[in-house]
């Protein structure tokens, strides 16, 4: 269950997670990206492979997006837990800062919907490989 009120240290914790998590995921897509070029040119004539690595681009293309709105998301809530507990700094260290449960819900759908575009796109890979 998660709680309405957490610690600012918490919450900065888990924004420090998420951007990393982010930011390999990105990376990754970039590593998945020249993977779909290597296969576009050893199968340039083949229909179905270029049909399904078009999907592969778009979906990649989706989640970049989806990964950059998140990133500002998560910098918009730390920007804003800065300026208060700067208004406020004994406030700093109580457990009275709103959890960031919808971020939170967002990362977990994120991952989910990440992975199995991966392990779908790793089985496309190995069939054309």
């Amino acid at each position: 269950m998660v709680s309405e009120n957490a610690y600012l240290s918490d919450l900065h914790f888990e924004h420090k997670v998420w951007m990393n998590e982010l930011n390999f995921f990105e990376d990754e897509i970039m590593t998945f990206e020249h993977r779909l070029e290597e296969l576009a040119k050893q199968n340039l004539t083949k229909r179905e492979v270029m049909v399904e690595l078009e999907h592969f681009q778009n979906q990649f293309i989706l989640q970049k997006e989806v990964i950059n709105e998140l990133k500002h998301d998560i910098r918009m809530h730390e920007q804003y837990l800065t300026e208060v507990a700067e208004a406020n700094p004994t406030a700093a260290d109580q457990p009275k800062f709103q959890d960031h449960g919808n971020l939170r819900e967002r990362m977990e759908t994120f991952r989910k919907i990440y992975l199995d575009l991966k392990t779908e796109f790793f089985q496309y890979a190995a069939k054309w490989i």
